[in-house]
């Protein structure tokens, strides 16, 4: 039995389950209310910002007749905990960041971000255009979920340490929080690996509990306050060059919402994920240049570093290559990836390679 024959078989009973005591959404006058877990906290810079954006334009694209209910963590089920809690139908829905789920499906990486993956508009591409979206939907019908991308925060940065790291094995040793398959590379150059939810990273930065992190990006970076006890800053990373979100919804819900109530939320999802990276992409540059103010060294990691992350990389992803689905994802997003590449690199990459050289900044 291949894994993904596993997981069927494992989950039906918890589905089978949930569906009997699956908490029906609040109706009242033909208007109905979603109950939407998040993994951020109230407030949360650029990602609750996503989940606040789509709480709202749900409301005014329905005209009030159908609404999201937002919860942050540690108000229905912890900022970890929001996957289990929609698939078995304590919740209707979930804001977070799919590549958390890993433990459930290695395939969910591809829902997020992956290491030398694609770009914010390659993976857009890739989701509405090459497959993805199938994808989401024929791995969330293993845990009773209906797929939807509803944000991205662009590439992330390299992330913030109390050292420069100047080889591969400044890793061994290094207590550092990366989720996803990025925290598995990581590992296999050494480093103790965490995955932290964001309301409890300042803390162990500051504690010591972490030697470094990543987070966003200056945007949500500057605002989380790391710039306070870590001055060493890479601003480009391996693990996540366009990071998007999912906002799932648990499939029987799913298939009890009407046909507009579907499109409603289908849409609000895509809206979300354009105004999330519009609003990072036009902060980011104004809060590195803060940061640097307050003393924030900003850095890249060395070749033979990026050297080292590409080939932890490969082996990453092709430990996961025996289990079908995640063999079907990777190979979709790939030749997607490819596809895209062959022409932004040589339009837009080259235009602004030569707009910098003609022009400065």
């Amino acid at each position: 039995m291949d894994r993904r024959s596993f997981l069927k078989a494992s989950t039906a009973g918890g589905a089978a389950a949930a569906a009997t005591s699956l908490a029906a959404p609040a109706y009242a006058q033909g208007k109905r209310t979603l109950t939407m877990v998040t993994s951020w906290p109230r407030g949360f810079a650029v990602l609750d910002d996503a989940a606040s954006y789509m709480e709202k334009t749900v409301s005014e694209l329905s005209d009030g007749q159908l609404t999201i209910d937002k919860k942050a963590p540690g108000e229905l089920v912890g900022a970890l905990e929001v996957f289990d809690a929609v698939s078995s139908g304590q919740a209707d829905m979930y804001h977070s960041a799919d590549y958390y789920f890993v433990g459930q499906h290695p395939g969910y990486a591809y829902f997020t971000s992956v290491p030398f993956g694609g770009t914010a508009q390659e993976v857009t591409n890739w989701y509405l255009h090459g497959g993805g979206q199938e994808l989401h939907d024929e791995l969330g019908s293993i845990f009773n979920l209906k797929g939807l991308i509803a944000g991205n925060s662009g590439s992330q940065s390299g992330g913030w340490f109390r050292k420069e790291i100047n080889s591969v094995d400044d890793f061994k040793g290094l207590k550092f929080r990366m989720p996803g398959l990025g925290g598995q590379v990581l590992t296999k150059l050494g480093a103790s690996v965490q995955n932290i939810p964001g309301g409890e990273l300042y803390q162990a930065l500051s504690s010591g509990a972490l030697d470094g992190l990543e987070w966003v990006g200056p945007l949500a970076d500057e605002r989380a306050g790391f710039q306070e006890v870590a001055k060493v800053y890479y601003t480009a990373g391996f693990h996540e060059p366009g990071s998007a979100l999912a906002a799932s919804v648990n499939l029987d819900v799913w298939n009890d919402l009407t046909d507009q109530q579907r499109s409603i939320l289908t849409q609000s999802s895509y809206a979300t994920t354009y105004w999330q990276l519009a609003q990072t992409l036009a902060g980011n540059g104004a809060a590195l240049s803060r940061l640097q103010a307050q003393g924030v060294k900003t850095l890249q990691f060395p070749d033979d570093v990026w050297d080292g992350f590409g080939s932890a990389s490969k082996e990453v992803l092709d430990e996961y290559m025996d289990d079908e689905l995640f063999a079907k994802i990777r190979s979709s997003y790939e030749t997607s990836m490819a596809e895209s590449s062959g022409w932004l690199s040589k339009s837009d990459a080259f235009y602004v390679e030569q707009r910098v050289r003609v022009l400065g900044g």
